[in-house]
């Protein structure tokens, strides 16, 4: 799958622009050979859980939960890389998307090379082109299907989580571009969280669904953090004071699940889910807070905050920066937690703690 460069744009071929003002920075040659990469692949690969896209598995003559899980976890967990001989297939991933517009955005603001901002703005379009259709607003999902203990998951469902990056990467194309159509089709994801995603007010705040299909009888807790931080994105482009009462509301409901020790479990209640206070999950709570902080200068919510960032630094790392798996293992080492772990210690000013993980990874 391709992101619809055409010839006019600029290619690799003229990619040294003379705008390079960190020309030896070790962070900027990482962050250009990344994208060199995913570029060349058309930003399409393999996932943390695609083992469901297995073609062996669907020409199974059974469908049946433990045999998805032994496929899905083996291909997972594997120390080497199943998926050739599983025969699962490279996709496109709308999260991934995301994470890759902003990417590009960032490798032109560090370099001025216009092949970045092209590609930062074929990558949005992609976003927009490929939403998910039928539902209230601008949302997106996972390109694959999931078996979990509790459910299994359709691929292209939308979520909270896929739909919150999506909606920064287009704020970030409309700042970039100038063109606020990209901004107009993020606001339209409010519809998906306040409609789909049923945003409810109770007692101590507000709280959503992870995504349309859930009933409700559990809350998946980074949900909510994710929706806040993409409420506030939003409010701070726009302004509008109902974005930023709906996510405080959530924050305010996050803040009375914080366990005593300052991380959060999985899902509320925390039976509803054989993962803990895992890290990256950790992660994301903490930064919905921090990003409503650094948007709002508000303290309201500081002492979670700093309860919060404790537990993470203490707990859930090393102190040479490798991420823990949770409150109790240190292992499996999972670089998602590592990467998360960078964006909130930046976000958090301790840039120091923030590159010793970028030394560990």
């Amino acid at each position: 799958m391709t992101t619809g460069r055409t010839s006019s744009e600029p290619s690799d071929a003229g990619r040294l622009s003379a705008a390079r003002p960190v020309e030896g920075d070790f962070l900027t040659g990482l962050l250009e050979d990344t994208l060199r990469y995913a570029r060349e692949r058309d930003y399409t690969g393999w996932d943390y859980f695609d083992g469901m896209s297995s073609r062996l598995l669907r020409a199974a003559p059974v469908d049946n939960k433990w045999l998805n899980i032994a496929v899905q976890e083996g291909i997972k967990r594997a120390p080497v890389n199943l998926r050739p001989l599983f025969l699962v297939e490279k996709r496109q991933n709308f999260k991934g998307t995301a994470l890759f517009s902003m990417a590009n955005d960032t490798a032109y603001d560090l370099t001025g090379d216009e092949l970045y901002r092209a590609e930062a703005r074929a990558l949005a379009d992609w976003l927009i082109e490929n939403a998910a259709e039928g539902y209230s607003g601008f949302c997106g999902g996972h390109t694959h299907e999931m078996q979990l203990l509790d459910e299994r998951r359709g691929a292209y469902v939308p979520n909270a989580i896929p739909t919150s990056y999506a909606v920064k990467a287009l704020l970030r194309a409309a700042e970039s571009t100038g063109e606020e159509r990209y901004a107009d089709v993020a606001r339209t994801a409010t519809n998906f969280v306040y409609d789909e995603l049923e945003y409810r007010e109770l007692e101590g705040g507000a709280r959503i669904k992870y995504q349309p299909e859930y009933t409700g009888e559990f809350y998946t807790l980074n949900c909510g953090a994710i929706a806040a931080r993409m409420l506030v994105d939003l409010y701070d482009h726009f302004g509008d004071e109902e974005l930023l009462e709906r996510s405080t509301k959530l924050l305010d409901y996050l803040a009375t699940k914080q366990q005593p020790i300052g991380g959060w479990t999985y899902r509320d209640p925390p039976s509803a889910s054989h993962l803990s206070m895992d890290n990256h999950h950790n992660g994301f709570i903490i930064e919905g807070f921090l990003r409503y902080r650094e948007v709002t200068g508000s303290d309201r919510h500081e002492e979670t905050i700093e309860r919060a960032l404790e537990f993470y630094r203490n707990t859930l790392f090393d102190p040479d920066g490798a991420p823990n798996w949770d409150e109790d293992s240190r292992f499996p080492k999972d670089i998602h937690a590592a990467t998360q772990g960078i964006i909130v210690f930046s976000m958090a000013g301790d840039r120091e703690f923030a590159r010793r993980i970028v030394d560990w990874v």
